[in-house]
């Protein structure tokens, strides 16, 4: 866990003001651009170390009170739900291209797949 974040969660009272809800979502923020880069990188130990972060930041973010979302929180609320989106977008990228690698190494498609005699049965005519 990075030290910024770690001395953020030392004060792991409940979030009841707008200023801690911020500084919490800007680190979210902050870890959401890291696992970006990490991702176009593919380096899996930041992956890691982002993975462990956002789900600390997450636990500190359940504490708030609902007092505590202002108008300027809920403009960072919905940047860290687009980049969020858009990190969760780049992993499944990279997991569809790994399986099509690997099945083309394999010559079989993966087992989770539809086979097409199913789908063509669900279509309507």
């Amino acid at each position: 866990m990075s030290p910024q974040v770690q001395q953020h969660l030392a004060a792991s009272a409940p979030i009841r003001r707008p200023i801690e809800l911020r500084d919490t979502l800007r680190q979210m923020l902050a870890v959401l651009e890291d696992e970006r880069h990490a991702l176009a990188g593919l380096d899996v130990d930041v992956i890691m170390g982002c993975t462990l972060d956002k789900s600390a930041l997450c636990g500190r973010l359940d504490t708030t009170a609902r007092e505590a979302v202002d108008e300027e929180c809920r403009g960072l609320l919905d940047a860290a739900k687009r980049l969020n989106e858009a990190n969760r977008r780049v992993r499944n990228l990279i997991a569809a291209n790994v399986a099509a690698r690997l099945d083309a190494i394999t010559g079989q498609q993966a087992i989770y797949r539809a086979h097409p005699a199913a789908v063509r049965i669900g279509r309507i005519r």
